[in-house]
């Protein structure tokens, strides 16, 4: 994902930015932590800090149909924790190797956060549809029950027509 995301985005100037990367073990729990320490190394005017959670320019976070944002899944304690600043990356044992993730409280804590949702395929022919129509329109759910739920209200939702198509004429836009 590294090699992936520099060559995309970074290219020539990668030198200029603070790229930080994670050690690539197998131990999720030592990942989050060395991949926080390197976090709450950067000095706050690189990373600026309000109540105990990091401020990031932009967080671009993508979307799964089951609402799971980053490695935040439904019905698991990862999506409640991080609220008091402790915790600002997340081990999630959910597969072998496990991965990480940024706490909900610091994803919402971005100048500016942008969730990207899109594509189909013969398995979801309608794209995420049904899912951007739980985690924008519908009231009942929950952080715990649909974690993007917890982006609604501090994010930009780019969505392709597929995954809109259930949203209706209010919540949709074209340019």
């Amino acid at each position: 994902t590294h090699a992936k995301a520099c060559s995309l985005f970074f290219g020539d100037w990668s030198d200029d930015c603070n790229i930080i990367i994670m050690d690539g073990t197998d131990d999720g729990d030592k990942e989050a932590q060395a991949y926080e320490s390197k976090l709450r190394s950067l000095s706050t005017d690189v990373l600026p800090v309000q109540d105990g959670i990091p401020v990031f320019d932009l967080a671009l976070i993508g979307v799964g149909d089951d609402g799971h944002v980053g490695s935040l899944y439904p019905n698991r304690e990862e999506v409640l924790l991080g609220t008091d600043g402790s915790s600002w990356v997340l081990p999630v044992a959910m597969k072998e190797p496990p991965s990480i993730t940024l706490s909900l409280p610091v994803m919402q804590s971005a100048k500016q956060v942008v969730i990207a949702a899109g594509g189909v395929s013969d398995k979801y022919p309608q794209g995420k549809s049904a899912g951007m129509k739980r985690a924008i329109a519908d009231e009942t759910e929950t952080i715990q029950s649909f974690p993007a739920v917890g982006l609604r209200s501090c994010a930009i939702w780019v969505v392709d027509e597929a995954a809109a198509s259930e949203l209706g004429d209010s919540y949709t836009t074209s340019s």
